[in-house]
């Protein structure tokens, strides 16, 4: 399974899901490995199985990183592809949540084949989280990101935050917009801090991914402002319907969202339940002050409290980055509650 998931990274990003796919034979042999390589092309079992001569999987397992699709569409459906070719077994990772594509492991299991899943469910979730926020919630994946002293702070009471976290702290926010389809920051934090909204490289120049950049509030932004020299055309919106400001992403083909745009924009996208990872980068300086990393998220009393679930911890320099996510059962306000406020401003 691991060796799928590997395999699976050679996919492209976008609308369809990263999947890897190792048959095996009965004496545990590598018979063939597959991965899906973008829309039109097989999914990653059948990219294996055509590898073979007729009758080779009679007998073998088939390791997928997710659930065999029941459906066809423009690929037949990889679990009559399984059963056609005789394997014997099939062990996947994640469940397929699609409305029309899920259903692959009970046709696996009604002609016969032996069917497991569950096997390193967790590793192929960080894989393919952005497309089962997708298919889940039918809205784009949201990562909300800031920059805190070690007292919980932004900015200093001046308003000034640059730079608040060193070097590598800052590469490897970089690394991550660019794994992003769109960056999302609020005016204020345009106006305050003029930011470019790239992703770049240690000596500045742009990376070859680029996310679509994203301001909110009703504010214009100003001729001159960096971020209207972004490579891509900027996207502007009211802020006050967070749902749908990510709708309309999603109808554009995003799946992927960073939210980096200060306490504002991050505290609603919190209130409002719309938030799938945070990145919260720490750094070991006192500021004091009233400029907190996050605002009102809704909390009156600590029964209401937003619980995460701590993925990782990471030393990235003098810094520390703590990657969390809200714990699963966790009360979530409706999709659209969210609305930004304009009356502060934010990080870069």
């Amino acid at each position: 399974m691991r060796r799928a998931l590997a395999l699976a990274l050679h996919g492209p990003r976008g609308i369809n899901p990263q999947v890897g796919a190792v048959l095996l034979a009965p004496d545990g042999r590598v018979l063939a490995e597959g991965w899906h390589r973008g829309a039109s092309t097989p999914h990653a079992e059948v990219d294996a199985l055509a590898q073979l001569r007729p009758g080779e999987a009679r007998g073998a397992t088939a390791v997928v990183t997710l659930e065999p699709c029941n459906h066809t569409g423009r690929t037949g459906p990889c679990a009559e592809a399984l059963i056609e070719a005789g394997v014997a077994r099939v062990v996947y990772a994640i469940a397929d949540p699609g409305d029309h594509s899920s259903g692959g492991g009970e046709r696996l299991r009604a002609a016969g084949v032996d069917v497991e899943s569950g096997l390193l469910a967790g590793e192929a979730a960080g894989l393919l989280d952005s497309w089962l926020t997708v298919q889940r919630l039918g809205r784009p994946h949201v990562t909300v990101k800031w920059a805190q002293s070690l007292d919980g702070r932004a900015a200093a009471s001046d308003g000034t935050s640059q730079w608040i976290t060193g070097p590598q702290a800052r590469a490897d926010v970089h690394r991550r917009r660019a794994q992003a389809d769109a960056i999302v920051a609020g005016i204020g934090t345009v106006l305050a801090d003029d930011p470019a909204l790239t992703a770049r490289d240690a000596s500045g120049a742009l990376l070859e991914h680029q996310p679509v950049p994203v301001v909110l509030g009703v504010r214009g932004v100003p001729d001159g402002a960096a971020v209207l020299r972004h490579p891509l055309p900027l996207l502007q919106y009211r802020g006050d319907d967070l749902g749908a400001v990510l709708a309309d992403l999603r109808e554009r083909g995003v799946q992927r969202v960073f939210v980096e745009g200060g306490p504002t924009v991050a505290s609603a996208f919190v209130r409002a339940g719309l938030v799938d990872e945070v990145l919260a980068y720490v750094a070991p300086v006192l500021l004091g002050g009233e400029r907190m990393a996050l605002a009102d998220i809704g909390v009156g009393t600590i029964g209401d409290a937003r619980r995460l679930e701590v993925a990782s911890v990471e030393r990235l320099g003098e810094d520390l980055l703590i990657v969390a996510s809200p714990r699963i059962g966790d009360e979530r306000a409706p999709v659209g509650a969210g609305r930004v406020r304009e009356d502060e401003e934010g990080d870069d």
